[in-house]
């Protein structure tokens, strides 16, 4: 049979690949049959014969498929084949925890999410002494003995509180691998929790006031129904009462329509000073029946940012007010209008100043979530929704900025509201 030339070509090419594939098997078997004809003193053809065999024998051999790992009694922690390291390597990419285990129990693999939340999951560690909560244990006992058990809750509180979701399959030719994954609930769960407070408190501070207004209707239409003075005390404290249930409502309206729109339209610039001074001459009424005087310092700073006046002027009109009614025993509320943080975005800082009793530090960082009160009795009696501090910080985060909240009791508060300036010049209107 003749070859072509291209055929020699191509099987000494082969041959040349397989050579230096196998060339510690091939240097190993020569190195054998070395030893053995020096220990016989001779080389007689037989062994010559046998030298070329292994030779020829470990050069022809088909190499094993790419990626295949060479199964020893040492290697079952890993995961062997080209299939298990995909997924291996696509779990890698996954931010959800992935753990690989054997019908064992034992750990084969685990992605650097679950090392995060778990702590070091080393391959050949036991699932069942790793997690010791009975549903849990149960769980992965179905899964060993070839059952589906359906997605559980799992509740892991250390080193923080979570919640995940647990699902599991058999993977692999064999199905003989099995995966957990855990899906992190933890955010959903306390969005859900939020929602429901928010609920109830909104609930709780609407109820207040409609009970007190369904009272009074009663009795203007029983005993005080011929009597003028207790109908005009009646309505009087009903008007209030309807006044705290509207602004309460205005308020409800202004974080929902906060957070349907994250940022800001940065289109248009203010001048922040004016904005300051237009709060001023709008609370100085109030300001005088607290017996509070307002003084702002400036240090003559460019204070234009690209924001939303209306929005800016509730932030202010919000510190202001407050340091006014909970400050007022200091009788000064202190503005302050200084540059703030210099570098790539420059900022202007406005700091509302009381001298009035302060904040405990513990109650300092709550006092910005939704009915939040650090005296419940006192912000009530000042009209207060228990939102103002939460619509601040949310007009703040869509103009790119933040509060700072500094206190101690007997020494007054300080709010700090940091905004990027701009290069602009305030827009017209």
């Amino acid at each position: 049979m003749h070859l072509a030339p291209g055929r020699y070509l191509g099987a000494a090419t082969m041959l040349s690949q397989r050579l230096r594939e196998r060339m510690g098997l091939l240097i190993a078997a020569i190195s054998a049959v070395m030893i053995v004809a020096a220990g016989a003193g001779k080389w007689p053809l037989l062994t010559i014969g046998l030298a070329v065999s292994v030779v020829l024998v470990a050069a022809l051999a088909p190499s094993p498929p790419a990626g295949e790992a060479i199964a020893s009694p040492g290697a079952a922690s890993e995961l062997p084949g080209p299939d298990h390291l995909s997924a291996a390597a696509f779990a890698a990419e996954l931010d959800d925890p992935i753990i690989f285990f054997d019908r064992s129990g034992f750990v084969l693999h685990a992605n650097r999410a679950a090392v995060d939340a778990f702590g070091a999951m080393r391959p050949g560690l036991s699932l069942l002494l790793r997690f010791r909560a009975p549903d849990m244990r149960a769980f992965i006992e179905q899964l060993i003995a070839g059952e589906s058990p359906a997605p559980i809750d799992f509740h892991e509180r250390l080193p923080v509180e979570r919640l995940f979701r647990l699902s599991a399959a058999a993977i692999g030719q064999g199905k003989d691998l099995l995966v957990l994954v855990f899906r992190d609930n933890s955010e959903a769960r306390r969005i859900d929790r939020m929602r429901a407070d928010f609920i109830a408190n909104a609930s709780h501070e609407l109820r207040t006031p409609l009970a007190s207004v369904a009272g009074f209707i009663d009795t203007l239409r029983g005993a005080a129904k011929d009597d003028p003075k207790a109908r005009d005390q009646f309505l009087e404290i009903m008007q209030s009462q309807t006044g705290r249930m509207a602004r309460l409502i205005d308020d409800l309206l202004s974080l929902s329509r906060l957070e349907m729109k994250p940022r800001v339209d940065a289109s248009s610039s203010v001048d922040v000073a004016d904005i300051v001074q237009n709060v001023v001459d709008t609370l100085t009424p109030l300001a005088k029946e607290n017996g509070v005087s307002i003084e702002i310092q400036s240090d003559e700073v460019q204070a234009v940012i690209a924001g939303d006046k209306d929005e800016l002027f509730q932030v202010f009109e919000n510190l202001v007010e407050n340091a006014c009614k909970y400050g007022r025993t200091g009788e000064r509320v202190v503005i302050q209008i200084v540059e703030g943080k210099s570098g790539p975005q420059p900022e202007v800082d406005v700091t509302v100043t009381d001298f009035g009793p302060g904040i405990p530090a513990e109650h300092i960082p709550r006092i910005t979530e939704r009915f939040y009160r650090v005296d419940p009795g006192s912000s009530r009696a000042q009209k207060g929704t228990g939102l103002g501090l939460a619509i601040v910080k949310h007009i703040l985060t869509r103009h790119g900025g933040r509060l700072t909240v500094k206190s101690e009791p007997g020494q007054g508060s300080s709010f700090t509201a940091s905004l990027p300036r701009s290069n602009a010049s305030p827009t017209a209107g």
